[in-house]
């Protein structure tokens, strides 16, 4: 049984601002069709005798996680929540767990949610030809081989040669400088470290046994304590914390015997800038990149990117990159794009919220699109999902004013529970309890007005919650 392993703990802070913390790039449509996380999924579904996906995802990308498994037509997969961040080796250590569940002879299939893959098939052949190394006992990596000296990569050195196509791990090579790159392709022998793998579950335990023992019990004691939460498996936070933190390279890969890499080109990048962004995209005559409305004017070699109903003009600039989202605008050099992470860590530490939110907010229910906010009062544009609903819940320091766009909505307020068309409008005053759903299979959208002296999310309180939050 070959069982794909989809980690999705990432939080893209180097794409900001698009990437943010609540909806980072594996959730986003940058290239190709569908998210990056969705393009993962799908590219596994061509590989002979593969199962449903295990996911492992932080718990704040629950829904996220769920609904685009949903809309690529995934049945059957499991999505383990990590309630903390420690890293690779833990995480797929969770999913081995859960794939001897299925199958005590499970191969998983390691893949990280936010790559880009351009050749499918060239990749699919790859994870083929190390299946009958996986099966004899080996942990195999897939090695990229490079088409130029690339310094933002870790390398490995290749050894002899093991299994027909693929080779013994000799070394696991740090980023170099440009000289040591320009060295390592030269020489021929290196390949870039892709962070995807193919391994039994079961051996890979056996490895972190002997290798991190702590880790894994730590794991195992988590795991153990894990509850099932309607399509979740949540991971007991307090055992969880406990677990020491390690990537799978540092605490396995580097030092075991059994490391074996498959050399494959195929198309690959892991999206890690907006200038990796760059290099994949198709440029027009003057080699930029662009995105949305966007309109270039003696300008050449830049990334420009946009949203909607906003145009981007670019006259004569070289090698930038622009990237505008309704409340923020990032313009950097090329050169500097590795260093955008700078500037989600200002905005964090001077309190600010556009590093962790977009103006348009996902919810397990729908969205919300903050339209404008001033002294005593916030307009939003609320989407309710066919079928879904809000909390039932109250606030002590707002009132609300609903008028209903298009669809039908079910408004409950205090004892009365009623139906509101479109054009149609309701006021909720403050501390009222209450409750929007959506009773139609068609999506719902209204404006809401809200007016009082504390407008933020955090004067909710949920007394009755479908999605477990209350």
């Amino acid at each position: 049984m070959l069982i794909p392993l989809v980690l999705s703990g990432g939080s893209g802070t180097r794409l900001w601002p698009v990437s943010r913390k609540n909806l980072p790039k594996q959730f986003l449509a940058l290239a190709g069709n569908g998210t990056l996380f969705q393009q993962t999924i799908a590219r596994t579904r061509q590989l002979p005798e593969v199962t449903a996906p295990i996911v492992v995802a932080s718990e704040d990308h629950r829904f996220l996680a769920a609904d685009q498994l949903l809309e690529a037509g995934i049945e059957g997969a499991t999505i383990v929540l990590e309630p903390l961040a420690r890293n690779t080796a833990p995480a797929i250590a969770l999913g081995a767990l859960q794939a001897l569940q299925r199958d005590a002879d499970a191969l998983l299939l390691v893949l990280p949610a936010d790559h880009l893959i351009g050749d499918t098939a060239a990749f699919t052949t790859a994870v083929q030809q190390a299946v009958p190394l996986a099966q004899q006992g080996w942990l195999v990596t897939f090695g990229i081989r490079p088409d130029r000296a690339e310094t933002g990569f870790g390398y490995i050195r290749r050894a002899e040669a093991i299994g027909g196509h693929g080779y013994r791990v000799e070394q696991f090579v740090e980023k170099p400088d440009l000289a040591t790159a320009e060295t390592y392709l030269a020489d021929g022998g290196y390949d870039w470290n892709s962070g995807m793998f193919l391994f039994k579950a079961s051996r890979y335990l056996e490895e972190l046994s002997t290798l991190a023992p702590a880790m894994l019990a730590a794991v195992r004691a988590a795991h153990a304590q894990a509850s099932v939460d309607l399509d979740f498996v949540r991971i007991d936070r307090e055992a969880f914390a406990q677990v020491p933190d390690g990537s799978i390279d540092y605490t396995v890969m580097e030092k075991t015997r059994r490391a074996a890499v498959i050399p494959v080109s195929c198309a690959w990048s892991d999206i890690g800038s907006w200038s990796a962004l760059w290099l994949t995209g198709n440029k027009d005559a003057d080699g930029n990149l662009r995105e949305g409305d966007t309109l270039a004017v003696d300008s050449r070699n830049s990334l420009l990117r946009s949203h909607d109903r906003h145009l981007l003009a670019a006259l004569g600039i070289d090698d930038l990159i622009v990237v505008t989202t309704p409340d923020a605008t990032l313009v950097a050099h090329r050169d500097r794009a590795q260093d955008v992470k700078k500037v989600v860590d200002r905005l964090k530490a001077a309190g600010r919220t556009e590093h962790s939110l977009h103006r348009v907010v996902h919810r397990p229910w729908g969205s919300y699109d903050s339209l404008e906010a001033g002294d005593r009062f916030q307009v939003k544009r609320i989407a309710v999902k066919p079928g879904a609903s809000l909390s039932l819940q109250k606030h002590h320091h707002r009132a609300e004013h609903w008028i209903v766009v298009s669809g039908t909505a079910e408004v409950t307020c205090d004892d009365k529970v009623f139906l509101l068309g479109e054009n149609q409008s309701t006021y909720i005053p403050l501390g009222s309890v209450h409750r929007l759903r959506n009773p139609g299979k068609v999506a719902l959208e209204l404006i809401e007005v809200q007016s009082g002296s504390y407008l933020g999310e955090d004067d909710i309180v949920r007394l009755d919650d479908v999605y477990g939050r209350a």
